[in-house]
């Protein structure tokens, strides 16, 4: 038996396959080769084409199939996903514009706005967050600057709740995907229609919303003829890519923490308490294991602009010349501080830690004479740490205390010298694990559809690879360089 598992991402699309007995990856495929194109039709939008989504787990699967794995072995399957995006559907079930997704700018002033008007108090009582940027605030901004469009919107879902209809042909959400569209009420444990009534977004548009982690739809013929997964195959498991991220590292828990670091770079700590940061700078929504009488909430620190600014430095700087290996190893021959050149990688639309300011992206003390591409490429990767640092800090403020941070062996954190600095410069241990997104929504859907007994059953076959700690011989350089960088970012802000 085999669990199939699906990752929505803004680069690429990854789908794996879980062998259940073993716990182990079958198989898994990622595309496109390259990147899927983010449109930009004005300064701070992001756009993409739903149906390019579907087009590439097509694919996946079928490169799967093709590698031998017979997909009517399938039993369950779980879908993980970009967060806050939105996809806008008629009657038929056919996207009427692109997608608007996470880190499009846009709707900032909205999402202002209705804080104000709501009431900040009550909001933050409420949502434990400010409307912000996120997919109510989105679909707001389509309500008043495209209203041949929104009057024909019949639902509107997130990335995966689009996926999960393509796949079944029933258009649903669940809990933790309201908290992250600022459509839930924690206080109240059910729907913030006053937010939806605010905006004058009617509430037939807003999808059934259901559980994380269980069976919320089964998939239908059209994808069995299409796909070869059998008919009525439980769609068991859904979650956008933080909270995934931590379920795939067993980060489930009060006080436990996970980090990943693609696109952008998140951090996500489990609490047990409601809480919200006043500034909104982080944000708390509702963690796939929640339950009223267990409640779990997942604090998330996003940053837009980090392995973004590390695949433009491959693409711009290095010309395409160096893979992320070869860049890893230049950059570790440098050493750290980057004999002071610093990198602010702000430049990937409003960052909510910074009380969503851009204050764009910069190459700072470039000496002519002295630094080289390998200074770039260290100098790249400390400001993202650096980054991680900033928001870090945020997060103590609210008592989340990232002793132990957790990571699987992906993107950024492939790179020994960014998991170093990392540590070094928040005194966290990180320990590195044998998992991703899509093998993580592979392993929830199994849980979720009963294959795994308990919790234990589902991550037994889960490895910590590697740990790192502090490096104390370079936390006072970078302690200066971090002090400057703030200086820095701060001066943008002005």
């Amino acid at each position: 038996m085999k669990s199939l598992g699906i990752d929505i991402g803004s680069s690429s699309v990854k789908v794996s396959l879980l062998d259940i007995a073993s716990g182990e990856c079958a198989a898994s495929s990622a595309n496109p080769a390259t990147e899927m194109p983010i449109g930009s039709p004005q300064s701070g939008w992001a756009e993409q084409d739903p149906e390019m989504w579907w087009h590439y787990v097509c694919e996946g699967i079928r490169t799967i199939a093709a590698q031998g794995f017979a997909m009517s072995d399938v039993v369950s399957v779980g879908i993980t996903y970009q967060m806050h995006g939105l996809v806008c559907l008629d009657k038929q079930g056919r996207p009427l514009r692109p997608s608007i997704i996470w880190c499009d700018s846009r709707a900032v002033e909205i999402g202002a706005e209705a804080l104000e008007g709501i009431g900040r108090e009550f909001c933050l009582a409420h949502t434990l967050n400010s409307p912000g940027n996120f997919t109510a605030s989105k679909l707001a901004w389509v309500r008043r600057n495209e209203p041949g469009v929104f009057a024909q919107i019949y639902k509107f879902m997130l990335p995966g709740d689009y996926i999960a209809y393509r796949l079944s042909g029933r258009m649903s959400t669940s809990v933790s995907g309201l908290s992250e569209q600022i459509l839930w009420d924690f206080e109240e444990e059910r729907r913030a229609d006053f937010v939806a009534g605010w905006y004058g977004i009617p509430q037939e548009m807003i999808p059934e919303a259901g559980v994380s982690i269980g069976t919320e739809a089964r998939t239908d013929e059209a994808a069995e003829r299409l796909l070869g997964i059998p008919a009525g195959t439980p769609i068991s498991y859904r979650a956008g890519d933080q909270p995934n991220n931590a379920f795939s590292l067993n980060v489930m828990e009060a006080g436990e923490v996970a980090a990943t670091g693609g696109t952008s770079g998140v951090v996500y700590g489990v609490t047990d308490k409601r809480q919200a940061d006043p500034q909104s700078r982080v944000n708390t929504f509702v963690h796939v294991n929640h339950t009223a009488s267990n409640p779990r909430y997942g604090i998330l620190l996003c940053i837009n602009g980090t392995g973004i600014m590390n695949s433009w430095i491959r693409r711009n700087v290095t010309q395409e010349t160096l893979d992320y290996a070869e860049m890893n190893r230049q950059a570790a021959s440098v050493p750290a501080g980057s004999e002071g050149l610093s990198v602010v990688p702000f430049g990937n639309g409003a960052e909510r830690m910074l009380c969503n300011r851009c204050p764009r992206a910069g190459i700072i003390g470039l000496d002519l004479n002295r630094h080289t591409t390998a200074h770039i490429l260290r100098a790249t990767q400390e400001g993202i740490a650096y980054s991680f640092r900033y928001g870090i800090d945020i997060m103590r403020g609210l008592g989340v205390r990232p002793d132990v941070i957790r990571a699987g062996a992906a993107n950024l954190f492939l790179s020994p010298l960014f998991r170093q600095t990392l540590s070094t410069l928040t005194g966290a241990r990180i320990e590195l694990f044998n998992t991703d997104g899509a093998l993580g929504a592979a392993r929830g859907a199994a849980l979720g559809a009963g294959y795994y007994k308990t919790r234990g059953e589902a991550f037994a076959a889960l490895r910590r690879l590697e740990v790192v700690e502090p490096a104390e011989a370079d936390r006072e350089t970078l302690e200066e360089g971090y002090r400057a960088w703030v200086r820095e970012v701060e001066k943008r802000m002005e």
